[in-house]
């Protein structure tokens, strides 16, 4: 029998407290609103097992188009948990990882819009400069620069 074979992964999924401030940090990171609207109703619930719900999600795109992050707002039911103060070691936690030209000019960027470095930017073995930086509103990412051997 054949097995079952991965095609893709679709999107990754992330919770915010304002759809707005999370569209304009990830659009300055890079990303494009590919869709925003509502979702909501019964059927919807039957998916996530939080009932008759109403979220208001925008898909955000990478620029090759290979990959997507889905940001929800849920309007309905109220959110219960907020993982955004938590360390980067907590059990569950994710964030995501994008693959950017120049990292210290990306960074004080988004540092002017109230983003703050969770450590340093290190260079890992003249292969990558890598960060985590926190939005204002609490919402972690990782940024990579490739650096060019020469």
């Amino acid at each position: 029998m054949a097995q079952n074979k991965l095609l893709r992964m679709d999107n990754m999924g992330i919770v915010v407290e304002t759809l707005d401030n999370a569209i304009a940090f990830f659009t300055e990171i890079g990303l494009e609103l590919q869709w925003r609207g509502n979702i909501e109703g019964e059927w919807a619930g039957r998916v996530t097992g939080l009932g008759n719900q109403n979220v208001e999600v925008a898909m955000m795109v990478t620029p090759d188009g290979h990959s997507k992050l889905e940001i929800s707002r849920f309007v309905a039911p109220d959110v219960v948990e907020d993982h955004r103060s938590a360390p980067v070691n907590a059990l569950g936690y994710l964030r995501a990882m994008f693959t950017i030209e120049d990292i210290d000019e990306l960074v004080a960027r988004l540092v002017k819009q109230g983003a703050q470095l969770v450590g340093e930017i290190v260079n890992y073995q003249d292969v990558y400069k890598l960060c985590y930086i926190r939005s204002a509103d609490g919402l972690l990412v990782g940024l990579a620069q490739e650096l060019k051997n020469k």
